[in-house]
C-alpha cells in the first residue's frame, strides 16, 4: 500500500512539537505492516541541508508568488518528498514564525501552496507515483484534502488526523480569490469558517476519515468545552472519527542506549538512574539531597496548565521537592518560573528553550514528571516519561487518560499502576496527586513498583500502526465498492 503523508513538520529535521514526533515515527512502523508511505514536507533550511537535490519530480514556474519544484530525497530513515520553495520557506526563523515568535504573515500562501502540491502528487502528477491514500497531518496540511476534494484527486481515499484542535489555520475571506479554487468552495460545507477561510475545517470536511490521537480526545472535542467551535462538524462526521492513541520511537527513546544519558540502564538496573539524577542536579543547579526531582518537559502555555504549577510551586518545594524545567513559550509564565527559581535557589532550576538532549536526561533522571495540562490531545513526554522510569503526574483528560493508570490503592496492590492521575484542573487537586506521588515516593518498594510498570507498558507504534493500517484498508476498499 501506497500512502502520502502531508506534514509541516518532521523529526528529526524539523521539529516545534510532538507532531514532528509522530510524523517521524509512523511511516517507520507502517514500514513493517506493509504499508509505503511517503512524506511530503516544506523545504525549510534544516530540510534542504539533509539531501542533495536531484531531478525534481514536479516543477512549478509560479506557486504562489515563485518557483518551486518537488524533489525526492532519503534522510534519517524516511522517504521524502520535499517542497522546495525558497519564497516560502527558506526563513530564518521557525517553521511559522520568525525569530520573536510572531507568526509569518503569508502563512496562509505558504501552506495553501504545500496542500496543493499535496493534491498534485495525490492525483498522479509525478510520473510513476500514484498514492493509494493521502494522511494530513494538522492545518497546514488540511487544504491538501481541499483542493483533493475540488478538482485534484476526488477519488483518492484520505485521513484527517488532528493533533491539536486548538490550531486551526483561519484567515480572512480576502484570501480566498488567490487560493485557485472554485467559488463553489467558498460554502458552508467547503472552506468557509464563520465568515473567514478555515485549513482545518476544510480538511476535516473533505476527508474520508477523521483521526484524533488518542480515543478520549475524540470524545471531548465533539463537546462544546474543547470542540474549539468545529464541535458541531465533528459530531456531524462522528461515524468517521476515530481516536488512535499515538506511540513513540522506541528506538531513540530507549534508556538502554541513549546516548545523552550519563549512564544508561534498564529495569533490571535501575540504581544506575541515579547518575542520571546527580546530571540533572547539576544542569539546573539543584541541592543534592534524598528528596524528589519533579521536572516539565514543555511548551509554557495555558493549555498546558503552567500557571497551575506555579500556584502550588512553593507548597511543593516546602514538602521537600524539587523542579527542574524545560520550555519556553508564554513569557508571563516564563517568568514566573524564572522568578520561582531565583526564590527557591537549589530548588528549582529553568533552562528556558528547546533542548532534545536535556529533554532525554530529565526523562532518565528525574523522579517524575509534570503534565497538568487544561486539555491534551495525546501527550508524548508522559510516554517517555514511562519509558525511562520518571513516574507521570499527569491531568485526567485526552491521552492522559488514555494512558497512564492512577495509583490508587486498588491498582498499587495489584501492580498495575504507573503513575497519578488528578481532576479537576485546579491547584487543590494537582496539589493533592503530587503529595499522593510525594508519599508513594517515600516508599522505595511502591516507588520501584510504578517505575517498573511504567517501562513493561507498550508505548511503541504497533498496535497504533496495525490500527492506522486497519483504517487505511478499509477506506480503500469502501472506495473501490463506491
Amino acid at each position: 500500500m501506497q500512502v502520502l503523508s502531508v506534514t509541516p513538520e518532521i523529526f528529526p529535521l524539523v521539529k516545534t512539537g510532538g507532531l514532528a514526533d509522530v510524523a517521524g515515527a509512523l511511516p517507520l512502523a507502517l514500514a513493517g505492516q506493509g504499508v509505503a508511505m511517503r512524506s511530503l514536507v516544506p523545504g525549510y533550511p534544516s530540510v534542504m541541508a539533509a539531501f542533495n537535490k536531484k531531478k525534481p519530480l514536479l516543477a512549478y514556474p509560479d506557486l504562489h508568488g515563485g518557483r518551486a519544484a518537488v524533489y525526492a530525497a532519503h534522510a534519517a530513515g524516511l522517504d521524502l518528498l520535499v517542497l522546495d520553495a525558497p519564497h516560502l520557506f527558506e526563513r530564518i526563523g521557525g517553521p511559522y514564525g520568525d525569530a520573536t515568535g510572531a507568526d509569518w504573515p503569508d502563512n496562509w500562501r505558504r501552506f495553501a501552496a504545500l496542500g496543493l502540491v499535496g493534491a498534485d502528487l495525490a492525483g498522479g502528477k509525478a510520473a510513476g507515483y500514484s498514492p493509494d491514500i493521502v494522511h494530513a497531518h494538522d492545518w497546514q496540511a488540511a487544504m491538501t484534502l481541499a483542493y483533493m476534494r475540488y478538482g485534484r484527486a476526488p477519488s483518492v481515499p484520505s485521513v484527517m488526523t488532528v493533533h491539536n484542535l486548538a490550531f486551526q489555520g483561519s484567515f480572512p475571506a480576502g484570501i480566498f480569490p488567490q487560493l485557485g479554487l472554485p467559488d463553489s468552495a467558498m460554502t458552508l460545507d467547503g472552506v468557509e469558517y464563520y465568515g473567514g477561510v478555515g485549513f482545518l475545517k476544510a480538511g476535516l470536511q473533505a476527508a474520508s476519515a477523521i483521526t484524533t490521537v488518542s480515543p478520549t480526545y475524540a470524545q471531548e472535542i465533539r463537546t462544546p468545552a474543547f470542540g474549539m467551535g468545529l464541535d458541531g462538524l465533528i459530531n456531524l462526521r462522528a461515524g468517521d472519527l476515530h481516536g488512535i492513541v499515538n506511540g513513540i520511537d522506541v528506538e531513540i527513546w530507549n534508556p538502554e542506549t541513549d546516548r545523552h544519558l550519563a549512564a544508561t540502564y534498564s529495569a533490571e538496573t535501575l540504581t544506575a538512574r541515579a547518575a542520571n539524577k546527580r546530571a540533572v542536579e547539576e544542569r539546573f543547579n539543584l541541592d543534592h539531597d534524598a528528596g524528589p526531582i519533579f521536572c516539565v518537559v514543555s511548551r509554557l502555555s495555558w493549555q498546558k496548565g503552567l500557571d497551575v504549577l506555579i500556584s502550588i510551586l512553593d507548597q511543593i518545594i516546602a514538602g521537600g521537592g524539587r523542579l527542574a524545567v524545560l520550555g519556553s513559550g508564554d513569557q508571563g509564565l516564563e517568568g514566573a518560573l524564572l522568578a520561582a527559581a531565583a526564590r527557591h535557589r537549589g530548588r528549582v532550576g529553568v533552562v528556558t528553550g528547546y533542548d532534545e538532549a536535556l529533554s532525554h536526561l530529565m526523562q532518565g533522571g528525574c523522579d517524575a514528571i509534570l503534565v497538568p495540562s487544561r486539555f491534551e490531545p495525546c501527550g508524548l513526554t508522559q510516554l517517555y516519561g514511562l519509558r525511562y522510569g520518571c513516574v507521570p503526574i499527569v491531568a485526567r483528560t485526552g491521552g492522559l487518560a488514555d494512558t497512564i493508570i492512577d495509583a490508587n490503592e486498588a491498582a498499587i496492590s495489584a501492580s498495575v499502576a504507573t503513575g497519578f492521575q488528578f481532576a479537576p484542573e485546579s491547584g487543590d487537586a494537582f496539589l493533592h496527586a503530587v503529595r499522593r506521588a510525594m508519599h508513594a515516593y517515600a516508599d522505595p518498594t511502591v516507588w520501584q513498583s510504578l517505575q517498573l510498570q511504567g517501562m513493561k507498558a507498550d508505548v511503541s507504534w504497533d498496535r497504533s500502526a496495525a490500527k492506522y493500517v486497519e483504517l487505511y484498508n478499509s477506506l480503500i476498499l469502501k472506495q473501490t465498492a463506491d
